[in-house]
């Protein structure tokens, strides 16, 4: 007996049971096939989308410009705006930082997707 079944659906109840193939909720009697909800949820959640400032969908390799002046720990100027940001690679990073680069003059660094529009 598989004791990692899915909660119901419809009703939330964790006391779910397999008859066969399909998988049954003993409250209110719901029947579905864990096979079908699991492709659902992966179609769902998929690719993650990241999108700039303005609303324009990023993806790797683009060039985006600093919409606004950034502030760099340890550097006596910061990233002004306008600056061109070459070959973007999209990341899962720290603090909503889901941009990964490097910038001339400053070198690699991470970047929010909010301060940077698609060029």
């Amino acid at each position: 007996m598989n004791e990692n079944l899915p909660p119901c659906p419809k009703c939330s109840c964790a006391y779910t049971y397999e008859v066969n193939a399909l998988v049954v909720c003993p409250e209110c009697g719901h029947e579905w096939v864990p096979a079908e909800d699991g492709a659902q949820a992966a179609s769902g959640s998929g690719e993650r989308v990241v999108k700039d400032a303005v609303g324009n969908v990023l993806s790797d390799g683009d060039t985006v410009t600093v919409a606004k002046a950034l502030k760099v720990k340890g550097s006596p100027s910061g990233i002004k705006a306008g600056t061109k940001v070459r070959n973007i690679r999209l990341v899962d990073g720290v603090d909503g930082h889901d941009i990964d680069c490097k910038i001339d003059g400053f070198g690699a660094m991470q970047l929010k997707s909010s301060v940077v529009k698609k060029a």
